[in-house]
């Protein structure tokens, strides 16, 4: 049932979906990043903080 769904999509489809599923997992491993930077900003002292 879906072999000719399959059949008729061209390569460019599966070519957007993988750069979509990319841009997706890059996107939030640099939230989760983000995130635990500013987590780890609130339990340090603001005289141990090298950045500001």
């Amino acid at each position: 049932m879906i072999a000719p769904v399959l059949a008729q999509t061209s390569a460019w489809t599966y070519v957007g979906a993988t750069y979509a599923v990319a841009v997706l997992l890059i996107g939030g491993y640099a939230a989760s990043i983000i995130a635990r930077g500013r987590k780890v900003t609130r339990q340090l002292p603001p005289d141990e903080r090298r950045w500001s």
